[in-house]
């Protein structure tokens, strides 16, 4: 479990995932069938946090450090981003049409991802000396958290709405409220703890039938 301003927080039993279910993973039950429900994203720190640990699936935005933590109107943004993720996910998953709320929501918090690249001041009037450095990449949103609100967004449109969706799963463990792609043609369950916790549950039902 990692500390934040929350005190010792257990962590997502899953990550690795596309950003978005990344994203919608950080609601989880802990304790199996009679667990309670964790939200990983409590407080701002949280958000640090998680953006942390996904540094490396996220634009490398220059400002991120010099933008201060987290705040609260961020956690709200990124909650909310969380909740539209996990109805669609939910939706992609029974193969129901999605909804018009959620994907506005998504839509809406992609367009914060739009960048584009410029030429930088040290590579004025275009000199290849001065360009050896490649262009700097400007973002359309100021604010860099928001930025990579963005990213996120984006993670889910195209997982949402490309054939990736096909490989979208729930898991199948009882009391498991966990998303996950398919990476193989067995794989039922979120994570190994979920497959052992189901066999467990079976092998007890079987001894005392």
């Amino acid at each position: 479990m990692a500390k934040t301003e929350s005190g010792e927080r257990p962590r997502p039993p899953l990550s690795g995932e596309p950003l978005a279910l990344d994203l919608v993973n950080t609601t989880f039950i802990q304790g199996g069938l009679r667990g309670s429900l964790v939200d990983a994203l409590a407080v701002p720190a949280d958000l640090d946090l998680w953006l942390e640990e996904h540094a490396q699936a996220l634009p490398p935005e220059p400002a991120r450090p010099a933008a201060g933590p987290a705040t609260a109107s961020h956690l709200e943004e990124f909650r909310r981003l969380r909740e539209a993720l996990r109805e669609l996910s939910r939706a992609c998953v029974a193969e129901e049409p999605y909804g018009e709320q959620p994907v506005a929501v998504v839509n809406r918090a992609a367009r914060l991802a739009v960048s584009w690249p410029e030429i930088g001041d040290g590579a004025a009037g275009g000199t290849a000396a001065g360009s050896a450095d490649g262009p700097v990449v400007r973002w359309a949103e100021s604010d860099p958290l928001m930025v990579l609100l963005g990213a996120v967004a984006v993670s889910g449109v195209e997982l949402l709405a490309g054939p990736g969706r096909h490989g979208v799963r729930a898991c199948a463990a009882p009391g498991c409220i966990l998303y996950f792609v398919k990476s193989h043609r067995r794989r039922e369950w979120c994570t190994p703890g979920c497959g052992n916790r189901v066999r467990v549950a079976r092998h007890h039902r079987q001894r005392r039938s």
